[in-house]
């Protein structure tokens, strides 16, 4: 087997084992409860909490100068021959201020009871101990709503809706909104449908959105109104959903953080989001653009070469006033639509040039690219936009020597963005001129549109307002920075940064950058580095997977274009485990036993890396090749953790490997087990249920979310690995200590609303429920299955 290949399927099963959701907060479902209590002497079976299917979960936001109006619509379905009742609630997300709750079901007002934190954690430990199921334990420390409902006869549906109001927080212009979608993993089958609509309208300029937890489509309607959008179909949803936007009318720095001192190495992991002012003017940023288009034989091929001048139509009618442009098309030769850069006001004569143009001959990129350099000058940023379909034919074909004429030949101002159609193309040439040149690669596969892919791109570019980016911390030491170096900042987007950071605390971050050749310093002061962010629930968990996941990304594509080394092997091994990002080499988390401590992972890289010295380089072209540049491109981009479920070796992925907060555990001979555990450690001993196992429940945020795992569980916390065993185990008792609060958060902003814990402001609830109905709702059913009796061992 081609040595790239084995690389391709045994480190992507590791990624594809461990891209999972990450689980956090709730919202409404539906449990069932055994008709009889199990009593503490008796011997009783579980009693699963998954009796239902959830048809559909549609939640639609409207947010309006940061008051949030959320409408969930759910139907929960009785897939059972019984009849099931019981009690639904809805956990209140720990840092909302909830106010105007309304709850229906099936079309009628239900009463419900706002539940205190405490309240509602006594309820939550009374369906543990009832049902001898955990997975409620995640929602200690929050409040809930609680309402009756009525039975849900067999085969029979009930529609939920919920609509609810509360101020979200917003410090420095940053507003977040959360959705607690997670409870939705409770369904017995996963969801038809789930969608996420958020319309947001602001009297202040809206600079920019962004989800760290789900991929979202942001269509900007207007200066103050925009418009997030998330679907996905057949998934079990158990991750909450986040959206942030910036507000203000000039540039913007956000600062994301989130550190665990008890970590292997007590570092931290922050997300940077820049973003430019929303008021910019095309004109005021004037830009070179240098069209390189393959017009080779192979080109005319499906239409791929009417895409590519529908492509190169859109952006000629698109440059701003004040750009300048050039076309080269290159087979056998190479044409060129001028000699020099040309004033956007010859555009429209462009156009009829590029529609004389037809597909024929061979292919000699290196003509063109070196073609290309020497247009180039260096009074503007500039970027060359390169789409090939094919390998080198004609003239250079080495790809070395490619890719040394242009770097001899080309400027420190140009941006290089490479787009390969097919598969026929080389992956190698394309990933490396767009590595070494501030730019991208990207691939255009068979069936996919070339020039809806290139015209979307160019929206994106249109107006440059930031070149040669440099950030500055302060006296915070901060590493490991992805993308490095920054990529250049456009009008309506943002560039998004994640890396890992020594200290913690207030500093002074200087963006330092060149705006039409004069270099320009902005101050963003008062940026907070968190030093102790364990015990709060927040979607800042998902902050190290990201991290991981670009870091992962870069260094498979190292391997890929450079060869293997044992010390990035070892990287990849060592973060794919700890972090669960799916990477070709980790498929032993499914099939290995674990724990995974420092010998088994050195064991794995070893192995590893003697197999792919053995083997001949595969190709760098073909169908195999692109994908797998496509794949890790993705990921050294990525915005967000991926969510996508996995089947590994006919294994599901969540089934065995799950992410609890900033941890991932592996699920291996009955016990769920923190891949951060070391076989070397010892392990406190807690007894399923007992007194001791729910005061660390209720101490530790962490350790609740990780024991709602099952029943059998190694987690650790401030550096101590916890293990859950049988009930009947006789343990000695457990010293619960106190464990660190997270550190005060700092001064708010003028705009942000806080509130000491979540609150209802309205004492009562209004609820409904509708038969055959199609949508669902936010809160938990806790149902009661009125033909099953209690089963005992």
């Amino acid at each position: 087997m081609p040595r790239s290949k084995l690389i391709t399927i045994s480190l992507f099963i590791l990624l594809a084992t461990l891209a999972l959701p990450t689980a956090a907060l709730a919202d409404g479902i539906i449990i069932p409860e055994p008709p009889i209590p199990c009593q503490p002497w008796e011997d009783c079976q579980p009693f699963p909490i998954e009796q239902l299917n959830i048809r559909y979960h549609r939640v639609n936001v409207t947010i309006q100068d940061q008051i949030a109006v959320t409408r969930v619509d759910q139907v929960f379905h009785n897939p059972n021959d019984w009849q099931l009742e019981g009690t639904y609630i809805f956990p209140i997300p720990t840092d909302a201020t909830v106010t105007e709750v309304t709850l229906w079901i099936d079309g009628e007002p239900v009463q419900g009871e706002v539940l205190s934190a405490e309240e509602a954690r006594a309820t939550y430990e009374e369906i543990v101990r009832q049902m001898i199921d955990p997975a409620l334990l995640e929602y200690v420390g929050q409040g809930a709503v609680k309402a009756s409902i009525f039975p849900i006869p067999p085969d029979g549906e009930r529609r939920i809706e919920l609509e609810y109001s509360q101020p979200l927080t917003a410090e420095g212009g940053l507003v977040k909104y959360v959705y607690p979608l997670n409870t939705e993993k409770f369904s017995v089958e996963p969801l038809e449908n789930v969608s996420i609509s958020v319309d947001v309208r602001s009297n202040e300029r809206i600079r920019t959105a962004y989800s760290p937890t789900h991929r979202v489509d942001v269509v900007n309607e207007s200066p103050n109104h925009i418009r997030a959008g998330y679907e996905d179909f057949d998934v079990k949803p158990d991750s909450d959903f986040a959206l942030y936007y910036s507000i203000g009318e000039a540039e913007a720095f956000h600062l994301l953080s989130y550190r665990d001192p008890s970590d292997e190495d007590g570092d931290g992991f922050f997300m940077a989001l820049l973003a430019p002012r929303p008021d910019v003017e095309p004109d005021a940023f004037p830009k070179d653009v240098i069209l390189v288009l393959d017009k080779s034989g192979s080109m005319d091929w499906d239409g791929k070469f009417e895409q590519a001048q529908e492509a190169l139509r859109f952006i000629l009618r698109n440059l701003n006033d004040e750009d300048r442009f050039n076309i080269i098309t290159f087979s056998t030769g190479i044409e060129s639509y001028s000699d020099e850069l040309r004033p956007a006001e010859e555009a429209n004569e462009a156009v009829r040039w590029v529609d004389e143009q037809f597909a024929i001959g061979s292919t000699d990129i290196n003509r063109a690219l070196t073609e290309a350099a020497y247009m180039a000058d260096n009074e503007r940023p500039t970027y060359v936009i390169f789409m090939t379909d094919g390998l080198p034919t004609e003239g250079v074909t080495e790809t070395d020597r490619i890719l040394a004429n242009f770097e001899r030949s080309v400027t420190p101002n140009v941006r290089l963005f490479a787009f390969g159609v097919g598969f026929d193309v080389d992956t190698f040439l394309l990933d490396s001129l767009a590595q070494s040149h501030a730019g991208t690669s990207g691939y255009v596969l068979p069936g996919e549109r070339l020039d809806e892919t290139i015209s979307a791109f160019y929206e994106k570019i249109r107006t440059p307002v930031l070149t040669d980016l440099q950030l500055n911390f302060g006296n915070i030491t901060v590493y490991d920075l992805y993308p490095n170096p920054l990529p250049d900042l456009f009008s309506g987007s943002q560039v998004i940064v994640v890396g890992r950071y020594k200290g913690a605390g207030f500093v002074d971050v200087e963006l330092k950058g060149v705006v039409n050749g004069q270099t320009q310093v902005f101050d963003f002061p008062e940026q907070r580095f968190a030093g102790d962010s364990r015990s709060s629930k927040d979607v800042f968990e998902t902050l190290p997977r990201l991290w991981a996941t670009r870091k992962i990304g870069h260094l498979l594509n190292q391997i890929r274009l450079e060869g293997p080394d044992e010390e990035t092997i070892e990287q990849v091994v060592r973060l794919s485990i700890r972090y669960g990002i799916v990477t070709p080499y980790t498929s032993y988390l499914v099939t290995e036993p674990a724990p995974l401590g420092q010998e088994e992972q050195d064991r794995i890289a070893g192995e590893a890396l003697d197999e792919m010295e053995a083997m001949p380089a595969a190709p760098s072209f073909g169908q195999d090749a692109v994908e797998e540049a496509a794949e890790q491109g993705a990921m050294s981009n990525a915005e967000a953790p991926s969510n996508e479920p996995m089947i590994v070796e006919g294994i599901t992925v969540d089934e065995v490997v799950r992410n609890v907060g900033a941890h991932t555990f592996v699920f291996n001979n009955g016990v769920w087990i923190d891949t951060a555990y070391d076989p070397e450690m010892l392990t406190t001993r807690v007894a399923f249920l007992s007194d001791d196992y729910f005061e660390l429940v209720a101490a530790s945020p962490e350790l609740a979310a990780a024991f709602a795992l099952g029943d059998r569980v190694i987690a650790l916390a401030d550096g101590v690995a916890y293990e859950v065993v049988a009930a009947d185990e006789d343990v000695p008792p457990v010293d619960v200590p106190e464990f660190e609060a997270p550190e005060e958060e700092g001064s708010l902003g003028e705009s942000q609303v806080a509130a000491e814990e979540p609150v209802l402001v309205d004492s009562e609830v209004s609820v409904s429920i509708f038969d055959g109905g199609c949508f669902g709702m936010l809160g938990a059913l806790v149902f009661l299955p009125l033909a099953v009796v209690r089963r005992r061992w």
